[in-house]
């Protein structure tokens, strides 16, 4: 297998590889309603995206990492093709790496990758079907 991993800027081999969970995304029926139970039941502080539960990395406790909950509308299309009821989003390192060790293995890429001001975004569909984002913050 050819070697995917790159360097960063200082010099340390960055293999592609998924380093956490980055966030988890399910259908509600009423979304609405349903942040409002969270908030006011288990007291999560929800925004129009969702909840953000911030952590620190291990390996360097400067580094603030975030992992997103949301519910969906369940006619929402953002889950599709999977027909499933939830999606994970996974953080990861070298995200074009990773994607290039996917093509090689037969995995269904469902886009190109997208950048944004707060991350690097591709999907692509496991062995059962599932939906999953991969996410590499900048």
């Amino acid at each position: 297998m050819e070697d995917q991993s790159k360097q960063t800027a200082n010099n340390t081999e960055v293999t592609p590889k998924v380093t956490g969970i980055g966030g988890i995304f399910f259908f509600s029926d009423n979304p609405k309603e349903t942040r409002e139970w969270y908030a006011k039941n288990l007291g999560i502080e929800v925004n129009d995206w969702g909840s953000t539960f911030e952590s620190r990395n291990i390996d360097n406790p400067d580094v603030k990492e975030a992992l997103q909950w949301s519910p969906f509308k369940k006619d929402d299309t953002y889950f599709a093709p999977s027909k499933k009821d939830f999606m994970i989003n996974y953080r990861v390192q070298n995200i074009e790496g990773l994607i290039d060790q996917l093509k090689k293995n037969g995995v269904t890429v469902l886009d190109e990758i997208a950048t944004y001001d707060y991350g690097k975004f591709v999907h692509i569909m496991d062995a059962d079907g599932n939906k999953i984002e991969f996410w590499e913050p900048i």
